[in-house]
């Protein structure tokens, strides 16, 4: 878990860092946000790869070199000189990077009786959810307290331990067979281009589709339809292969085809509210980023705690109940956040929090565990590639949604009260003639007082139609949880893999 919690990590850590990264690099805060997409996007195309790339180089070969990879160039974006050999050396690291969840869980699963297979997901969660929990406030004290190249650095020993305790304890099983290309092995190059250019240009789409406007952009409608092409083209390619890079036919499995499905929506309400909240914290309630990291931390921290209890539980309870359960906190601790107002307190924000925190941590385990439980152990790799790159697509489109969301209902609910600041309007008259007075009486004359009265009103007329579009998009999470609760009822049923009790 070192290698994927230091990757997951970095995922988040760089984006409170992009105005330092921008003025140090003499670059526009809009081309530095490429510092983000590049990294997403490599890291997207080779996520879903990883079970062929271990069969073609074998496991822990392969692992070990996307370490190594991950490590020396997070040591280059610490160097980089300029804009756009940083973004080269996050191409770099993101290609790294994109093999370490899947194959690090692939590990764990196939390391553990199914009795215990819950536990081990506990861990892997530790990593995959409490990381992009605390990467933002991580990120802000590095770059407040040093320097931004810093959260790149800090890699470094974590990646060389990795590397270390790799080598020594992590073997492949018998039953991972390796392809050799001198024993006829081929490489799928059509396969491999087509996921290529579906999930880079999906990725991209979804991360600069707010900032150019989504369709009504060019470069959006041929990055939609490159995304388009290449997935159709990719699916209906693999499935006519024997030997398919990714074996899409898995999706059959009913159980596996709903958790995965479901991983998607996980990764959307996490990712979305992750970013969301820090936003609100800080625009409208006047937070730094270090008080909003400090309002996400506890919520990472009862994961934490809370995420080892799941995994005994899943000993005694079916795992698709642990989910309604914590789907339905989940969104109970969204609906908490759509009442939220703009004279909340901080113990208030930290207990809605805490709650969804509570909730996320019976999610992740018993989701993983729904997925895996029908899976052959040969097909393990595969497996761990696809719903790995559910949750991270889900966060794709989770981010996109609340970005998008955010500006349109601000724009919508703005004209709505705008249209009782009339003359006619007694309450809007009444509240600027006391701004008036009170301008005047700190020694504005009358005229500019009036202008300065009428300031204010436009100011605070923003901050509610902000606060409401807030509101709109916890609401709206929120009732997007609960309306997966169904999806449940839709799996087979598995059977609690109770420990076993040694003989005496």
């Amino acid at each position: 878990m070192l290698a994927t919690f230091m990757e997951v990590l970095d995922t988040s850590v760089a984006n409170v860092a992009l105005p330092h990264i921008a003025g140090n690099l003499s670059a526009g805060v809009d081309e530095s946000t490429w510092v983000l997409t590049s990294y997403l996007v490599s890291n997207a195309i080779v996520l879903p790869l990883t079970g062929w790339f271990s069969s073609l180089f074998g496991r822990k070969r392969f692992y070990m070199t996307c370490v190594a990879l991950f490590t020396i160039s997070s040591f280059l974006c610490g160097l980089a000189p300029n804009l756009p050999l940083l973004v080269f050396f996050r191409i770099l690291q993101g290609a790294g990077g994109g093999a370490l969840q899947p194959i690090s869980q692939a590990i764990l699963v196939e390391s553990f009786p199914k009795n215990k297979q819950g536990m081990a997901m506990a861990v892997y969660g530790m990593g995959v959810v409490v990381a992009p929990i605390i990467g933002p406030t991580l990120g802000g004290w590095i770059t407040d307290n040093y320097s931004w190249r810093w959260i790149f650095l800090i890699n470094i020993p974590v990646g060389v331990l990795s590397l270390l305790f790799t080598f020594l304890l992590i073997f492949d099983p018998p039953y991972l067979v390796r392809k050799s290309l001198r024993d006829g092995a081929r490489i799928d190059y059509i396969g491999l281009g087509l996921l290529s250019v579906g999930l880079g240009f999906l990725q991209v789409m979804l991360d600069k589709g707010e900032r150019e406007d989504w369709f009504s952009s060019n470069f959006i409608v041929w990055c939609a339809a490159l995304a388009v092409i290449g997935l159709v083209g990719a699916l209906l390619w693999e499935l006519r292969k024997d030997d398919p890079v990714i074996d899409f036919r898995m999706l059959k499995e009913r159980n596996f085809f709903v958790a995965t499905f479901t991983m998607f929506m996980l990764g959307f309400v996490l990712y979305g509210s992750t970013v969301l909240l820090p936003i609100f914290l800080q625009t409208l309630m006047g937070y730094t980023a270090m008080q909003s990291g400090l309002v996400l931390s506890p919520g990472g921290l009862v994961v934490l705690f809370i995420l080892p209890i799941v995994g005994r539980l899943l000993q005694r309870f079916e795992a698709r109940w642990l989910v309604v359960w914590g789907m339905g906190v989940t969104a109970y601790s969204l609906f908490i956040m759509a009442n939220f107002n703009l004279e909340i307190s901080f113990n208030h924000a930290v207990m809605a929090r805490v709650v969804q925190g509570f909730g996320l941590a019976f999610l992740f385990v018993p989701i993983n565990t729904m997925a895996f439980y029908f899976i052959p152990k040969e097909k393990v790799n595969n497996a761990t590639g696809i719903i790995n790159l559910a949750r991270n697509i889900g966060g794709s489109f989770g981010i996109a949604n609340v970005v998008t969301l955010l500006a349109r209902r601000a724009q919508f609910h703005q004209s709505v009260l705008v249209s009782h600041m009339t003359p006619l309007d007694p309450g809007y008259q009444s509240m600027l003639r006391g701004a008036q007075q009170m301008m005047f009486a700190h020694g504005s004359d009358p005229a500019y007082a009036a202008t300065q009265a009428s300031g204010l009103a436009y100011g605070i007329l923003q901050r509610q139609a902000t606060m409401l579009a807030f509101v709109d998009n916890f609401w709206l999470m929120g009732v997007t949880f609960l309306a997966m609760v169904p999806l449940m009822f839709l799996m087979k049923k598995m059977t609690p893999h109770k420990p076993s009790v040694p003989a005496h």
